[in-house]
């Protein structure tokens, strides 16, 4: 998997020597309280060695899931995904199948514009390897989220229960 940079963030693919601050990060109520249907706190550091393994494996030419770090000194912040989307129950697919941009970071990083500046870097990345669409959802409360699409120039299409078996506000971003 390829490493994307931008001015203050470098994203680069997951490492067995990130175990502990992914059990850090995904082991806080705050953190994970909006990922999907049914939030799980992260409770030991097998689980996050497993969850990395999960993460490497995404294995495509645009697609990823990448660790946040900045730039200056390799500090992980965070955590960003581009990814096809899971479809709620009765669903029927399209062609080509929706793409997902998402992110969680660790609270000692939240309001530097950490999110919107990973996010745009792999959009632009996306986008300049052909993607034509990418959705954004986010849980109905989670307003941090909703602001970060908003900066990214996605437009909200509304709310949905097209994705995670569960209402999501949906954002999307064409190419161009």
């Amino acid at each position: 998997m390829r490493t994307i940079a931008s001015n203050r963030l470098l994203l680069r693919p997951w490492r067995d020597t990130d175990a502990d601050f992914l059990l850090d990060l995904e082991s806080r109520g705050e953190v994970v309280r909006f990922l999907g249907a049914h939030p799980t706190i992260m409770n030991n550091r097998e689980d996050a060695l497993a969850s990395i393994a999960r993460r490497r494996a995404v294995d495509d030419p645009v697609h990823g899931i990448w660790a946040v770090t900045t730039a200056t000194d390799g500090r992980l912040v965070g955590n960003l995904l581009l990814k096809p989307i899971r479809l709620s129950a009765g669903e029927r697919a399209g062609e080509p199948a929706d793409v997902e941009i998402g992110w969680h970071l660790h609270p000692d990083a939240w309001g530097r514009g950490y999110a919107t500046e990973a996010a745009a870097a792999v959009l632009d990345d996306a986008f300049s390897r052909g993607l034509a669409r990418v959705v954004a959802v986010t849980d109905p409360d989670n307003r941090a989220s909703q602001a970060v699409c908003r900066r990214l120039g996605m437009t909200h299409v509304g709310r949905t229960t097209r994705y995670y078996d569960t209402p999501n506000e949906l954002f999307e971003k064409l190419a161009g």
